[in-house]
Parts: C-alpha cells; sequence; structure tokens
C-alpha cells in the first residue's frame, strides 16, 4: 500500500463531526470558564464600589460569586475530560462504521458503551440549555444599564429628569433591599458606564455568553454523531458481524 492510499484510508477513519464538536466544546468551555470568571471578579467590585457602602449589604453575594468560581473551575475540568473520551468514541464508531483498519467486530460492550454516551450528552445538552439561559441574565442587566446611561447622556439638558433615572442592584436580587444605596442615579451613573471597569464587565458577560451558545452548540453536535454511530454499529450487529466481549 502507497503512502497516498495510506493517508487516505487514515484519514477515512477520523471522525470529522465529533473533531468539529470537540473544537467547538474546547473554545466554548474556554470563552465561558474564562470570561465569566474574570466577569463575577469584576462584577464584586463594581458592587462593592458603586452600589453598596457596608461590608454586611454585599458579602452573600460575593461567596455566591465565590461559589460560582468554584464551580467554573470544576467546569473546565470536567467538560476538558469529557469531549477528550467522546472523540475518542468517535474515532472507535468511525472506524467500525467504515472498517477503516480491515476486520472489525462490534462487540455488545461497545454498543452499550455508546448508548450511554447519547443519554449522557443528551442529559449535558439540556442541562447546558438551563446554563445558557441564566448566562443571558447579567448581559440583560448590563444592557438595561447601558440602556440607562445612553438615556442620560440623551438629556443631559433637563438635570431633573437625570435624577429620576436609576439603575438598582436590589431589583435584580444581588442586594437586599435594606443596602445603602444600592442604586445609582443620575450622572454618578452615566460616569460609572463610562468606566473601564464597567466596559469590561459588560464585553466579559457577553464574551461568555457566547460561550455557553458554542459549548450548546457543539453538545448537540455530539448527541447528533453519537446518535449516527450508534445506529451504524446497531446495523453492523444485525448483519452478524457483532460479537459479546
Amino acid at each position: 500500500m502507497g503512502f497516498y492510499d495510506c493517508c487516505l484510508r487514515c484519514l477515512g477513519g477520523v471522525p470529522y463531526c465529533s473533531l468539529v464538536a470537540t473544537l467547538l466544546c474546547f473554545s466554548g468551555i474556554a470563552l465561558f470558564c474564562g470570561c465569566g470568571h474574570q466577569a463575577l471578579t469584576e462584577t464584586e467590585r463594581l458592587i462593592e464600589t458603586y452600589f453598596a457602602r457596608n461590608l454586611q449589604d454585599y458579602i452573600t453575594l460575593a461567596y455566591v460569586i465565590q461559589y460560582f468560581q468554584y464551580v467554573i473551575y470544576g467546569l473546565a475540568s470536567f467538560f476538558f475530560l469529557y469531549c477528550i473520551v467522546l472523540l475518542a468514541e468517535g474515532f472507535y464508531t468511525t472506524s467500525a462504521a467504515k472498517h477503516t483498519f480491515g476486520e472489525f467486530r462490534s462487540t455488545m460492550c461497545g454498543r452499550c458503551l455508546s448508548s450511554s454516551f447519547i443519554v449522557m450528552t443528551y442529559v449535558l445538552a439540556v442541562l447546558w440549555l438551563l446554563v445558557f439561559a441564566f448566562s443571558a441574565l447579567p448581559v440583560y442587566f448590563f444592557y438595561n444599564m447601558d440602556a440607562t446611561c445612553h438615556t442620560i447622556d440623551v438629556l443631559t439638558e433637563t438635570p431633573a429628569s437625570i435624577n429620576q433615572l436609576c439603575v438598582d442592584a436590589r431589583q435584580y436580587g444581588l442586594l437586599p433591599w435594606n443596602a445603602v444605596p444600592g442604586k445609582v442615579c443620575g450622572m454618578t451613573l452615566s460616569n460609572v458606564c463610562k468606566t473601564r471597569e464597567y466596559q469590561m464587565t459588560y464585553d466579559l458577560y457577553i464574551a461568555a455568553f457566547a460561550g455557553a451558545g458554542i459549548t450548546l452548540l457543539a453538545l448537540l453536535t455530539y448527541t447528533v454523531s453519537t446518535t449516527y454511530n450508534f445506529a451504524v454499529l446497531r446495523y453492523l450487529g444485525r448483519k452478524g458481524i457483532g460479537s459479546r466481549c
């Protein structure tokens, strides 16, 4: 067998769908975890600087942020390992489907393993859909804050109206109702929106939201590819080329 034929045979065994899904998952998780971690840190700094004067007012929020940051560490590690396992499973099932490496015998354990990956990936996709929706909440908060700041900049000629435009962190559950001041109004709010910390935090949340969407797309791609490969393995088993382990 020549070098060209050998390359074609090897390329024929590459699970391209699983490979694309793995690249999407890696990039999505990197965006979500990296940007989300830093965005939470910057959010705590903004709340501490502009929305609360007493440590006890935002101590609960600080603990929640710290908890979510630890969760992010776990998510990054889990998805890195899980994507590697799914990619390896994709190589296995694609080789089975195309008979890339000569005679192949599909085992019952292999088919059971593939079905387990389908169920687990489907469950992860449903759970990650909730994460994707949850990651939209801080983007919504900062979008409203940015829209309010834009309105203040337009109404600079009417100071009385400007002072009535506020962003209240207590309404979003970030602070307790007895927090002081709990809200920022008027030109103070406009100045907050012009700070580097605010702009960076807003951009980080948008990037984290995009990363969550990319990860969801990767999980859906994994679900489709693993389901197809499992169907092929079952077909091969029914043709009589399967064996028990």
